[in-house]
Order: structure tokens, then C-alpha cells, then sequence
């Protein structure tokens, strides 16, 4: 019986599994939203009192850098350790794994239907890499030694946000004039959505209407900016999102070339399975393989975003099972 967490800036998902036979059967999961309380303990002793099923094994994949089992979250006032939480559980051990290592993972059970193809390319053994945007931005690698594939975190998310053209070039600037050092992750996710959004409101002097501004202030920007773009309702949200696409198209190039993914990118995360039909649009793949020189070298790398929401906890679940 195994305990797994998905541990995002906005949510905290956490499921018990029963492991036989090399399956995951699901006999638990529930979703608590993480900023509501103090520390991820608090959540994992709650989780697992309400379940009332035994747990032999745990394992978190939580959203920050992991080092000697000990996580300070960036989008969260946490300080995660895996000692407390084998006390909380009454275990010998806990696993805690970067988010993006943890669905790296994940990516090794997952079947057919669980993804969707943005770019055929060549399906050959080598490197894969992972690439999630949602409250906040994650990368992590897949080293293939031939036989197997061995996934490791990164923190590519907070590297430095290259600008490719004039119009970026702009949204730096402003960014720079917001933030002092812009990460990816500032364009890249679900506030870097509303980054981007009030890039073309304020610099660019795109019309924001009343309804739209109060509608902002009262829910989640990435969400309404998403919502009404999908619709066609703003022309400035539609703008701002299609941005977003093609940035991520870019980012997802640059994964690939940082850790040599010929066996294929995985997109996984939050926003990604909502936008499938722009992703097949050619912005995407023109952001993607536009790398100078080493085009011919993306052409060939299989795109694949990740349809199934569960692949942390799946993640995590099979790392516990094989450790």
C-alpha cells in the first residue's frame, strides 16, 4: 500500500495506491488545497486518518529543488522533510522527489491513451526530457544508459527567459521593469500568463473592457484570461494566450537541446491538455524547431503532451514501488 503526493503551489493531491503484479490500483485520493494550511504534515497526517487504509510505503513529488530529503517550496511558505513526514506516517523512511522527477517517472507507465501527439517526429531510443507549466514552470530529464531510462530534476524553470525577437525583446523589458531577473517561469505559467496579459495591456495599450478587469480582481487571472480566450471573447486574451503557446514552443526546444531529448519531450502540467488544439497549430512547431543550425536536429524529436492528470501521483507511486 503505497502513499503518493503531487504537491503543486495551488493544490496538493494525494492518493493510496495498492501495488501487485507491477499495477497501481487507486483505493484513496483527495485534493486539499495547499495554501490553506501551514505544512504539508498537517495534510498527510489529515489524509491519511481520514482514509483509515494502512500505508507500507510514501513517496511526494513536491514543486522546488529537493536536497538531502529536505524542500524549501518557492510558491509556498513550506519547508518540506522527509523525516517528519516517515514520523507523521509512523515509517521507517519517506521518498521526496523534485514535482518534475516524480512525472518523469510517471511517464514510464503511461499507456497510448493517455497522451496526445503534437509532433510525430522519430520514435528512437535516447535522452527524453519533461517540460510542465502551470502554477509555476518545471523541467527534468530522462538519461537513457542504453536499457532504461534514469529521470533527474532541474530547476530549468527558473533560468533566464531568452528573448528570441523585437516583440520579446519588449516584453523583457517590461518584465525586467516588474521583476528585476526574469525566469521563464515569469512568461511561462499560469501568473506568467497574466504576465504576459498586462505586457500587452499596459505596454502594448491593448483595450482591456470593464467587465474583463472586474472579473480579474475577482478570480483567477490565468483561469479568466484561458476561459475567455478559448471563447473568443477578448481579442486580448486570445492575443495573450497565443503568445503563451508559442513561448512555450520555445521553451520546449530549448529542454530538448539542454538535455539532448531525441527520444521525445513529454508536456505535462496544468495547462498544456486544455490548449491541445493550439499546440497543433503551427506557432507551436515553428517555436519549437526553430533553433538556427540545429532545426533538422528538433524536427526529429517526438512531442507528446501528457493527457492524464494523475502522471505524479503515478509518478510517485511507481518510485516508492521500485525503492
Amino acid at each position: 500500500m503505497i502513499l503518493a503526493g503531487d504537491i503543486g503551489g495551488t493544490n496538493t493531491r494525494l492518493a493510496i495506491f495498492e501495488h501487485q503484479l507491477g499495477s497501481f490500483e487507486k483505493r484513496a485520493e483527495k485534493t486539499y488545497p495547499s495554501r490553506k494550511y501551514k505544512t504539508l504534515d498537517e495534510i498527510v497526517a489529515l489524509f491519511a486518518e481520514e482514509s483509515g487504509l494502512p500505508i507500507d510505503r510514501a513517496c511526494f513529488g513536491i514543486a522546488g529543488p529537493v536536497k538531502d530529503g529536505r524542500a524549501v517550496t518557492p510558491n509556498l511558505a513550506w519547508v518540506v522533510e522527509s523525516k517528519s513526514l516517515a514520523k507523521v506516517l509512523k515509517l521507517k523512511r519517506t521518498h521526496l522527489l523534485n514535482d518534475l522527477e516524480s512525472i518523469a517517472h510517471g511517464t514510464g507507465v503511461l499507456g497510448p491513451n493517455d497522451i496526445a501527439v503534437v509532433n510525430a517526429g522519430n520514435e528512437v531510443p535516447g535522452n527524453r526530457a519533461v517540460i510542465a507549466a502551470g502554477t509555476g514552470l518545471g523541467e527534468a530529464g530522462l538519461f537513457w544508459d542504453g536499457k532504461s531510462h534514469h529521470p533527474m530534476a532541474s530547476e530549468g524553470g527558473h533560468s533566464d527567459f531568452a528573448a528570441r525577437n523585437e516583440l520579446e525583446i519588449e516584453l523583457l523589458r517590461f518584465l525586467i521593469g516588474k521583476f528585476g531577473h526574469v525566469s521563464v517561469e515569469r512568461v511561462l505559467s499560469g501568473p506568467g500568463l497574466h504576465n504576459i496579459y498586462q505586457f500587452f495591456r499596459d505596454a502594448k495599450k491593448e483595450e482591456e473592457p470593464a467587465w474583463l478587469a472586474t472579473e480579474l480582481k475577482e478570480k483567477d487571472p490565468g483561469a479568466v484570461i484561458t476561459t475567455h480566450a478559448l471563447s473568443g471573447k477578448s481579442p486580448l486574451c486570445v492575443h495573450a494566450l497565443d503568445f503563451l503557446v508559442e513561448l512555450y514552443g520555445a521553451e520546449a526546444g530549448n529542454c530538448a537541446l539542454n538535455f539532448m531529448a531525441i527520444g521525445g519531450i513529454f508536456i505535462a502540467g496544468g495547462i498544456a491538455p486544455r490548449l491541445l488544439e493550439r499546440f497543433a497549430r503551427p506557432a507551436f512547431r515553428e517555436a519549437f524547431v526553430g533553433k538556427g543550425r540545429l532545426k533538422t536536429l528538433l524536427e526529429t524529436i517526438p512531442v507528446k503532451v501528457v493527457t492524464n492528470g494523475q502522471v505524479g501521483l503515478l509518478g510517485a507511486a511507481s518510485y516508492a514501488a521500485s525503492h
